[in-house]
């Protein structure tokens, strides 16, 4: 395995929370895990992008180099064209539709919702919706690592498994709330594939 990852999205949106559940599933499975990120200029609201590589082989650098990312994961949709360079030709944009308004002239969501679809292989997916489904919007993130699970190469019950260890300190009701939001995002994806 080698899986190459673009996390990205704005301050506040639980971009971090994602990369370490991805990193804690891939470490649990004996797998090398390399994570670099950076952080906009404030912390709600800034662009927040973390570079997350896995693999069964050694991983020198933690820096995934340009055309080679196998997934960009966007929580805001403006975020994933910014790394649209980083995607390899094979590779598939996983990008929640509802736009982060924290900038004047923000282009119409319309707008970058087919900038997307004319330029890469992706998955629109309305996560606002999803995670109100699941019981609470601060889910939002969850569903967004569940959409992107068919293309981590790593087994739900995996992801699943990291996603109690890691909230396990917030209480039983915060790991059912997450894991359902998990669950709901990977059939919202699975049910785009069809």
């Amino acid at each position: 395995m080698n899986k190459n990852i673009i996390i990205s999205g704005v301050g506040g949106q639980g971009i971090l929370t994602v990369a370490a559940i991805i990193d804690l599933a891939a470490l649990n499975l004996g797998l090398k895990v390399k994570q670099a990120e950076v952080h906009g200029m404030s912390q709600r609201g800034g662009a927040v992008e973390s570079h997350l590589r896995i693999s069964t082989g050694e991983i020198f650098s933690d820096l995934i180099p340009r055309g080679k990312a196998d997934l960009i994961l966007s929580l805001e949709p403006m975020e994933s064209l910014r790394y649209l360079p980083y995607l390899s030709p094979e590779g598939i944009i996983v990008t929640a539709t509802e736009p982060y308004l924290n900038i004047e002239n923000y282009p119409a969501q319309e707008v970058l919702l087919e900038t997307i679809a004319a330029t890469a292989n992706h998955l629109l997916v309305n996560a606002a919706s999803v995670a109100k489904e699941a019981g609470s919007i601060k889910s939002y993130n969850v569903v967004m690592l569940g959409a992107a699970a068919p293309y981590l190469e790593i087994a739900p019950e995996e992801l699943e498994r990291a996603i109690e260890i890691f909230f396990s300190r917030k209480g039983k009701e915060m790991v059912e709330l997450n894991i359902n939001a998990f669950r709901l995002g990977r059939a919202n994806a699975l049910n785009e594939q069809k």
